[in-house]
């Protein structure tokens, strides 16, 4: 015999699916799924959208000359499962993978998924995304953090573990490369100039 519930005993946390996020109100903030756990972030600043719209730049630039990924930013919804459902600030969907794309949203793991730090989403971009991201099969994960002018990657090594790989610098002009988009390439400097 299994284990019995007790009247008294407190009841398991509630885990919300895809059904309840379509019923979240179209307010402006970004609503996500983690594991079931409702997060709402608030409208980005104007620097985490400035950071968003240089990053789109030279994923343009890349895209121009070396084509059949595709780039899409927020809002767009990407489904892991049916208590994930996140909206990252930016992904990349390698060629290889293009049967995730939906007519209105990505269904699975992009290749590569950009989160932009904000003051309130540093804990769940560092750690509950992360972990969300190496959970589900992303190969590349950038967090840019404006503030101290750094760009961290987590890379998918050939055992399968999501380990950090680079921590990339304004200061030290480091310029960031990626396996995942052969000659791509990124200059610190240039991406954390002040406008």
């Amino acid at each position: 015999m299994g284990p019995v519930r007790r009247s008294d005993s407190p009841a398991p946390p509630v885990k919300l699916t895809y059904d309840d996020f379509m019923l979240f109100p179209d307010d402006g903030q970004r609503h996500e799924l983690i594991d079931g756990e409702h997060y709402v972030t608030p409208s980005p600043i104007v620097w985490h959208q400035e950071l968003s719209m240089r990053l789109t730049r030279a994923f343009l630039r890349y895209q121009d000359a070396h084509p059949g990924g595709r780039l899409f930013y927020a809002p767009l919804d990407c489904i892991f499962t049916q208590f994930d459902v996140v909206e990252p600030d930016l992904l990349f969907i390698t060629e290889d993978q293009l049967d995730i794309l939906g007519d209105k949203y990505v269904e699975g793991a992009p290749a590569l998924v950009v989160e932009i730090l904000s003051p309130g989403t540093k804990r769940v971009d560092e750690r509950i995304k992360r972990d969300l991201y190496d959970r589900v099969g992303v190969r590349e994960y950038w967090i840019v953090d404006g503030s101290s002018r750094a760009l961290v990657v987590y890379r998918r090594t050939s055992d399968g573990t999501f380990l950090q790989t680079a921590r990339l610098e304004a200061e030290k002009d480091d310029t960031l490369a990626t396996p995942l988009l052969p000659e791509f390439t990124l200059s610190m400097a240039e991406l954390f100039a002040p406008f």
